[in-house]
């Protein structure tokens, strides 16, 4: 592992961390079970408020209309016995009658699961949590209702894709059949039952309150010294299931503790730290962190240089910190201070759709979603977290993640300290450095890597050469980008073009690599590959060439290659434009 050494100010920094504040600010926070668009909420978002005053900030917080769902009343009948069951956010209602259908199990739902049975008409029994992408092949099948099996606890999830408010174009994308889950010892006599009998009947009927609702959007400000226009935006979510002392009020508590804490050493930060507190996370699929992306594209496309989102920290049992979601510019900033404060190595897992990660199409580079996480385990939930999280590496945020058992004894008051000093170092860091913390070396390397494992895929099928010389071409000039700054003393406009630089670089990048359609939309919260416009190769290699859907899939690709080309012709010009500009100056 490599060597990492705090600087004076940065272990000052930490020695400020009080856990006591932490546990305060927590329990403030977490007083109350915080729905979307609640008058609960609310007092959470006015107690932050005053808090971050409190502390010499400015602040602001705005109202806006959000898509909502809060989950009520549920009810399941399998072969006339009664189940405790929870239904979901965004998933159907049934009407006063209830739906009575055959139930089918059909394991994991996972397409191979449903090409030989026959889901139309029927209600589906599926392992594991109720999940989106789940949902919507449930739903593709035919089927009219779905039943989740759980692990000890159910688990309160929103099972749609879209991502914030519903538009014209993803309405239709909304869940239409109703949800629910059950634990796993009711899902075991379940399965008794079509075991014994074959097949059974089940009626569910289920009560979920969707609809348009006002929701608080909650910033603050430490401005900073040398271009305070350019901002770190540091963001987590304030709604909750149940009391969610970890999720997300430990977090909520990090948030203004590392406020408080740089609030005394503002004069420090080269850049100004946007704190964003969000609503709509838990029920309207990141509505809050959508509608200010929407709202403020320009400014985030032209003045944030880094995202830095917090979810669920300080928990018990929270021992592995090494899995955190990144990208992999990001990596080498959180691997120090990981390496510094806890005494791990961090992989890193890539960053997928969800944690309000809502400012891709700005260009914005990204770290973390949550920090530390439960060791593996056999437990079903477990091995469900750690796949919903991450790299399935891990086992997660806790068993008591999104249940009604979210309550601050579920707390580590040591592991909460640790992580807020990760976070504070983090974005120290980010708002104090020269240069932009920010390793677009390893963006590169990363791009080069898939663009390789896709014409690999693609055979003689589809033509990746134009991309991959390109893309050889942008690490070289980008190396020699970073030697530049690595080898002089870089004067006060050599570190201004620098950063120009690399923001540009992002730019163009993260788009590339983390954006299937357009930049000013959000894609829906499914599952991403990597490079998502070429994620149809997949579809392509196996296609039967000759086909119709083959020279779909062919004519699709050429376009998409083309914009892949386009876009790394552009990170080119601009490495160079860079280059050449460090070396005049």
């Amino acid at each position: 592992m490599k060597q990492y050494k705090f600087s004076r100010v940065e272990q000052e920094l930490m020695e400020e961390v009080s856990e006591t504040n932490l546990l305060e600010f927590t329990k403030n926070v977490a007083s109350e079970v915080r729905l979307s668009g609640t008058p609960e909420e609310e007092r959470a978002f006015l107690y932050v408020k005053k808090t971050l005053e409190d502390f010499g900030l400015t602040t602001g917080l705005m109202y806006s209309d959000a898509y909502i769902s809060l989950p009520g009343k549920a009810q399941l009948r399998v072969a006339d016995v009664e189940y405790r069951c929870t239904t979901h956010a965004m998933a159907a209602s049934t009407d006063d009658a209830g739906l009575e259908a055959e139930l089918v199990y059909l394991g994991k739902g996972r397409p191979q699961d449903y090409r030989d049975a026959n889901a139309a008409g029927k209600i589906v029994l599926l392992d594991g949590i109720a999940i989106p992408g789940t949902v919507k092949l449930a739903q593709e099948a035919g089927a009219v209702g779905a039943v989740f099996i759980n692990g000890t606890y159910t688990y309160e999830m929103i099972v749609s894709p879209v991502w914030g408010n519903p538009t014209p174009e993803t309405h239709s994308l909304l869940p239409k059949i109703p949800v629910v889950s059950v634990n796993r010892q009711d899902g075991d006599r379940i399965k008794a039952v079509l075991q014994a009998e074959g097949k059974a009947k089940a009626w569910m009927k289920t009560e979920v309150d969707t609809g348009w609702r006002k929701i608080p959007t909650l910033v603050a400000e430490i401005k900073g010294n040398v271009e305070p226009e350019k901002f770190v935006l540091f963001s987590g979510h304030i709604d909750s299931w149940h009391y969610g002392a970890m999720d997300n009020g430990s977090a909520n508590a990090t948030m203004l503790e590392v406020a408080r804490i740089l609030a005394k050493h503002r004069d420090k930060l080269r850049r100004t730290l946007r704190l964003a507190f969000w609503s709509g996370h838990s029920h309207g699929r990141y509505a809050g962190s959508a509608w200010y992306c929407d709202t403020h594209w320009e400014e985030l496309h032209d003045h944030c240089v880094l995202h830095i989102n917090i979810d669920s920290v300080g928990g018990k049992g929270a021992i592995i910190l090494g899995e955190a979601n990144c990208m992999a510019e990001t990596k080498m900033l959180a691997a120090r201070s990981v390496a510094l404060i806890a005494g791990q190595e961090f992989y890193g897992s890539r960053l997928g759709r969800a944690g309000d990660q809502s400012f891709w199409g700005t260009g914005t580079p990204s770290l973390f979603m949550g920090l530390s996480e439960q060791a593996p385990a056999d437990d079903p939930a477990a091995q469900a977290f750690a796949l919903l999280f991450g790299d399935g590496r891990t086992g997660g945020f806790g068993w008591w993640w999104h249940t009604t058992e979210d309550t601050i004894d579920k707390l580590d008051p040591r592991n909460l300290t640790r992580d807020c000093k990760v976070y504070l170092s983090v974005v120290y860091k980010a708002c104090s450095d020269s240069l932009l913390p920010i390793d677009q070396r390893a963006a590169v390397e990363e791009l080069a890597y898939y663009l390789k494992k896709y014409q690999e895929r693609a055979g003689n099928r589809l033509d990746l050469t134009v991309a991959l010389e390109r893309v050889g071409r942008l690490k070289e000039v980008v190396e020699q980008f970073y030697a530049c700054l690595e080898e002089e003393k870089l004067s006060q406009e050599q570190v201004r073009l620098a950063n120009d630089a690399l923001m540009r670089l992002s730019r163009i990048l993260v788009p590339l690599n983390y954006v299937r359609g357009s930049i000013f939309e959000h894609d829906p919260a499914l599952k991403q590959a990597p490079i998502p416009a070429l994620a149809e190769i997949e579809r392509l290699a196996d296609a039967e060439e000759g086909s119709s859907e083959y020279y779909q899939l062919n004519t699709l690709l050429i376009r998409r290659v083309n914009r892949v080309n386009f876009a790394i012709r552009e990170a080119i010009l601009a490495a160079e434009a860079a280059l050449d500009q460090l070396q005049k100056h």
